[in-house]
């Protein structure tokens, strides 16, 4: 695992931690430069995903307690805020429920927080892996009515889709390194790895930029796991501000950690919530 640190050190840090599978590249590469004027950005880039490294990823636990340890060596324990992309919203969950070091700020991008047993975990890994692997690793969809799906997909699409998709495959990185049990490991453990209910760790705010587009049942999803979470409820699709809006992105964090006034996300509620 490696951290990528920019910016001023004597401004407030955040970190940030991608989605799954995700380059650290591809899903905040548009917003480091313009966080810099309120943070210290500290990328995270997990094990077995780092191009530099020869590495493979262990488990949510294990990556979990390395981020910890890096925290506490480099800030003391303590950062201002942390965003987590997708399953990265889970290593936001977890550094929240452990209590090992304090964040002010713990944000989460609309992250799903699956769960599961080991059975339909593996189960799932297993259908997951034909489709997935091939595209994280070369950008190929291998299988031809996906491959289908994905083209229609693409030539209807708004912005969205595409944005996403880059997100994840991140086009200027080579991801060939990338191993399958990388992949396996990390959308297997993801799953398994239990995230307490009623988090309130003390003095950290927990908020949630809930894309209402993935649907309702996961506004129950996060007060389940989170004591009083702070909901941003946006008209948006999952992790669609990040992708699509960066600069609104960059606003919005901004303003939940007190670092700019104002409410960029207005313009992305539904009038009259």
């Amino acid at each position: 695992m490696k951290v990528y640190c920019f910016g001023e050190k004597e401004k407030p840090v955040i970190f940030l931690f991608p989605g799954t599978c995700c380059h650290w590249k591809g899903n905040f590469g548009k917003v480091i430069e313009p966080l810099e004027e309120y943070f210290r950005v500290a990328c995270v880039s997990y094990d077995g995903f780092d191009e530099t490294e020869q590495t493979e990823f262990p488990t949510m636990t294990e990556e979990t307690e390395k981020i910890e340890q890096y925290i506490k060596k480099e800030f003391g324990g303590h950062i201002c805020a942390a965003y987590g992309c997708s399953l990265g919203g889970s290593f936001v969950g977890l550094l929240a429920a452990r209590g090992n070091i304090h964040m002010e700020y713990g944000i989460l991008g609309g992250s799903d927080l699956d769960q599961s047993g080991k059975f339909l975990a593996k189960l799932m890994t297993k259908l997951m892996m034909p489709v997935f692997y091939p595209f994280i690793a070369n950008g190929e969809m291998k299988i031809p009515f996906m491959k289908k799906k994905m083209d229609k997909m693409l030539a209807e699409d708004n912005g969205y889709i595409r944005a996403f998709m880059d997100m994840i495959k991140t086009p200027d990185v080579d991801m060939s390194h990338i191993t399958k049990r990388s992949v396996e490991n990390q959308f297997y453990s993801d799953l398994i790895t239990p995230l307490p209910d009623q988090i309130d760790p003390s003095g950290t705010q927990i908020h949630i930029l809930y894309a209402l587009k993935m649907g309702k049942k996961y506004r129950a999803r996060y007060k389940k796991h989170f004591a009083g979470p702070i909901l941003h409820e946006l008209d948006l699709q999952h992790e669609e501000l990040l992708a699509v809006y960066p600069d609104d992105w960059v606003k919005v964090i901004a303003e939940i950690c007190n670092r700019k006034q104002g409410d960029c996300a207005a313009r992305f509620k539904i009038k009259g919530s």
